[in-house]
């Protein structure tokens, strides 16, 4: 792999996205453009990474906390030239190939990123690789007019295209190859004489080819030069990459038996011979081991499931969830920070949350942890094959003993010993007759 650094052009306003949320950071499967497209990158090795932002730095310097990236402030937006020429400081001294690549464009692909680097690198020694597409609609995206081979002959943008020229599909993306001396000195040639007054990034070709280095084209996959600058567009691209991810995990050997109404996150993980029924969504952070059936209906985030293990319809399983190998959530339960042992069954209507259930428990319906008391949370701790009725309330913190039974309509606040039975309800009485002669007193009363 050569070495690299990129630039990540995301100064823009976003206006037509009419948000308060900066364009980059509107998410896809669950995670921002901005960093989809980091990982892209973080996968491929970049020496430095340089992120250029405008209005709303604070939020996307918030969302790269954490992350080896130098932030570029353009203060006033004068051009997509003018932008790169803010990560000049950052790239001081830095000799290699430079990727500009876009936060809202999030999903060129790594391989597509290498084909940029090693065609840079030629022994034709161009001066610029640009990455274009021929999408279906080219729309108003600006054209790219070949000349031999992979030379580019000229590049136009769609307003000042011909109409013979505006027929050609080959779409440009924006996204470019230069090496790092090259492309600060091109740029300080970019001149702002256009109708915008602005300092535009492709001019580089221009000026590349005054030179004698020439630009070369490579050819992506349409999806990956695909940019978000509406809510619409956000909405398309997600159900395209849905679309992607589906056939992936059906390739990959799980069974969706209504692809189309199953959403994944960006790191959802299924393993063979899982099966998934319509209407499933996954949020961030599941993997699903093998043979594992989710139910129609169900929402799963944040929970490792074990193999062979069953749930819903209609759960919700909420992050920091654990259930081993051949457990069983029922229809209408919600787990949240649970764990739930192997053979392990929460039965229907219930909710299980800061709990450890062991290994062959039984979890009648209805039942609750009530693990909340409305200042801090606390565990409650079920042992290997314990039997908890139906519509029991568990007050937590309280632990149930392996083997221990608790009865039906129970209100359990102490700790219950290992194979004890645990009773606490008010005692049943019956008054003969009171039924009949109630029935008698109110006819009577509603014929007055």
């Amino acid at each position: 792999m050569p070495d690299f650094a990129v630039v990540i052009l995301a100064a823009g306003q976003g206006t037509r996205m009419r948000s308060d949320t900066h364009k980059v950071l509107h998410p896809i499967a669950s995670r921002p453009l901005l960093l989809h497209l980091l990982d892209a990158v973080d996968g491929l090795g970049a020496a430095r990474r340089v992120v250029v932002v405008g209005k709303g730095r604070d939020q996307v310097e918030k969302a790269l906390s954490g992350r080896d990236v130098s932030v570029a402030h353009q203060s006033e937006q004068k051009g997509t030239g003018h932008a790169v020429l803010q990560a000049k400081q950052s790239l001081e001294s830095y000799a290699g190939a430079v990727l500009i690549l876009y936060g809202d464009t999030p999903f060129v692909d790594a391989a597509t990123l290498n084909r940029m680097l090693e065609r840079l690198g030629g022994d034709d020694s161009p001066g610029v690789v640009v990455l274009a597409s021929k999408p279906e609609d080219p729309g108003a995206y600006g054209r790219i007019i070949l000349g031999q081979g992979d030379r580019i002959a000229k590049m136009v943008e769609y307003r000042d295209a011909t109409q013979e020229e505006r027929e050609v599909r080959m779409c440009n993306s924006g996204m470019m190859a230069v090496g790092a001396k090259d492309l600060f000195r091109w740029l300080a040639e970019v001149k702002n004489d256009n109708a915008a007054g602005e300092y535009y990034l492709p001019d580089v070709v221009n000026i590349a080819a005054a030179e004698g280095r020439g630009a070369v084209v490579i050819e992506g996959d349409p999806y990956e030069t695909a940019g978000v600058n509406s809510r619409a567009e956000l909405a398309h691209l997600e159900l395209e990459w849905q679309r992607r991810r589906r056939e992936q995990v059906l390739h990959e050997g799980a069974t969706l038996i209504d692809p189309e109404s199953v959403w994944f996150a960006f790191d959802t993980r299924l393993a063979r011979d899982v099966t998934v029924e319509p209407h499933v969504v996954f949020g961030p952070g599941v993997k699903v081991a093998e043979g594992a059936t989710i139910k129609a209906f169900s929402h799963i985030e944040g929970a490792v499931i074990g193999a062979r293990a069953i749930i819903g319809p209609f759960a919700r399983i909420r992050p920091g969830t654990s259930l081993a190998e051949g457990s069983k959530v029922g229809n209408f339960v919600e787990l949240k920070k649970a764990s739930v042992g192997a053979g392990a069954k929460v039965n229907h209507l219930s909710y299980v949350g800061d709990a450890e259930i062991g290994s062959g428990a039984n979890i009648g319906a209805g039942t609750i942890t009530c693990n909340y008391d409305g200042f801090g949370k606390y565990r409650t701790i079920i042992g290997e094959g314990a039997f908890i009725g139906s519509n029991t309330a568990l007050v937590a913190p309280v632990t149930i003993g392996d083997g221990a039974i608790v009865g039906a309509g129970s209100v359990i606040t102490s700790d219950v010993e290992a194979d004890s039975l645990a009773v606490e309800r008010s005692e049943q009485k019956g008054l003969a007759g009171w039924a009949r002669r109630f029935r008698e007193r109110m006819t009577r009363k509603a014929a007055e």
